[in-house]
């Protein structure tokens, strides 16, 4: 028993506490984003090294290390993007409804670039142990992968908790291509297929013919499964999901609340018309500086005169 529950338990605390990590580093000011990366890219060297060295260890230690290995070359891909390192290209501001296949596309481009890394990386860890006899570290870097796309897509057709609150500054221009809606059509699916894998790699790990390395990575595996479903689950929830990481978003000042929402607002998308209203509309000082002018008393019962030069005609 204690075989199964040391994986689930390792695989829980590194998913709380990297997320944890990486998010005290984003919300730290910008100027240290060199040196959290600095960090992070000797790390992410050791990782790869602990996925080559992995491939060919079949015992417990090898599972252990290349879940632990992909967990660190993933953390490295996501605080290139949440830092801006590794991003996309700002598409314009256009007048089409979120929904639409252009805004998508926009959402697409306004990311590219961090997508690409991904499957470059993924490209990297599958390559490194290719034909070896362990392979939990490409099938973990996988499984984040997957559910990572997943949960991309439900943000941007619309769920219930954005949590679009922990994105820093510099990446406020993504809100616009997230909705905020009780459900959409691909939850559901996301949900059903996640669960089901799940099932499957859990069955497969408890079952009488694997071994105590294939039980620990499939354990491993199947966790990281499960708490990608389970992330998935509090997207639509109304749980504060953020106080699971409150430890680390103390820095970042009262902007951050609990993503408890009950109430459901319209998508956060703004158009271009409102953009216009609210850049043309003058502030209030001016406002009433051109009321009192146009309100001027007339005195002595005339009109007031435009002023001429004594020199003109």
């Amino acid at each position: 028993m204690w075989d199964i529950a040391l994986p689930v338990l390792y695989a829980a605390f590194v998913w709380w506490f990297a997320t944890g990590v990486i998010l005290l580093l984003v919300g730290r000011p910008r100027w240290t984003y060199g040196w959290s990366m600095a960090g992070a890219t000797v790390l992410l060297m050791v990782a790869l090294g602990g996925v080559t060295i992995s491939g060919a260890m079949t015992d417990e230690r090898g599972a252990y290390l290349g879940f632990t290995a992909a967990i660190l070359a993933w953390g490295w891909l996501e605080m290139a993007f949440l830092m801006g390192f590794v991003t996309g290209r700002r598409p314009p501001v256009r007048s089409e409804p979120a929904g639409s296949w252009r805004h998508f596309v926009d959402a697409i481009a306004a990311i590219i670039d961090h997508e690409l890394s991904l499957i470059a990386g993924a490209v990297v860890v599958i390559g490194l142990s290719w034909g070896q006899p362990n392979q939990v570290a490409a099938w973990t870097f996988l499984a984040l992968w997957g559910m990572r796309q997943s949960a991309k897509l439900n943000l941007h057709f619309g769920v219930r908790n954005l949590n679009d609150e922990l994105l820093p500054p510099h990446l406020q221009h993504l809100r616009i291509y997230l909705r905020r809606r009780t459900m959409n059509p691909l939850f559901p699916v996301s949900i059903a297929i996640g669960t089901a894998i799940c099932a499957l790699v859990a069955a497969r790990a408890v079952g009488p013919a694997s071994d105590s390395f294939e039980a620990v990575g499939l354990t491993l595996l199947a966790t990281m499964l499960a708490l990608g479903v389970f992330e998935h689950w509090m997207m639509i929830l109304p749980l504060p999901v953020n106080d699971l990481w409150r430890w680390s978003l103390r820095g970042r000042g009262s902007n951050i609340e609990p993503a408890s929402s009950g109430a459901v607002s319209d998508m956060l998308s703004v158009s271009e018309s409102a953009r216009v209203h609210v850049c043309s509309t003058p502030p209030a000082w001016q406002a009433a500086r051109r009321r009192t002018r146009s309100d001027a008393p007339i005195f002595a019962g005339r009109t007031r005169r435009p002023f001429r030069a004594p020199w003109r005609p």
